[in-house]
């Protein structure tokens, strides 16, 4: 089992509904994304995925929240943009990314920080 992690960043504002505290209010974040993929089967370069290639499908995903209030984009205007929300959505999101292209290759975990100190993990 091969496994591959890039990494990017966004900005972006959120608040969190239903919540008591600082965080009910509507304040901003410099995230950073982690992502891992796995696979078995490395393609006639030698390669599970290019790197380049992985890069670019995390950036167009998180391209949608950067620099925006994450509250109002689907389908976070529905349901709270926590870390652990936007960890499942981004790996969603590569998932139909890796399916319609690269068969074989899933995604083993999406990090998201929200600070220097706090992050959360999926892994489907």
């Amino acid at each position: 089992m091969y496994t591959l992690t890039v990494e990017d960043s966004f900005s972006s504002a959120h608040q969190l509904r239903g919540y008591r505290g600082k965080c009910e209010n509507l304040h901003g974040h410099n995230w950073r994304v982690v992502l891992s993929v796995r696979g078995n089967t490395l393609d006639e370069t030698g390669m599970l995925i290019d790197f380049h290639v992985l890069r670019n499908m995390l950036k167009t995903t998180i391209e949608y929240l950067d620099h925006k209030n994450i509250n109002d984009l689907p389908p976070f205007d529905n349901i709270n943009p926590s870390s652990e929300n936007l960890a499942f959505y981004i790996s969603n999101m590569i998932s139909e990314e890796l399916n319609k292209e690269h068969s074989g290759i899933s995604v083993e975990s999406v990090t998201v920080w929200e600070s220097d100190t706090s992050r959360c993990t999926y892994s489907p």
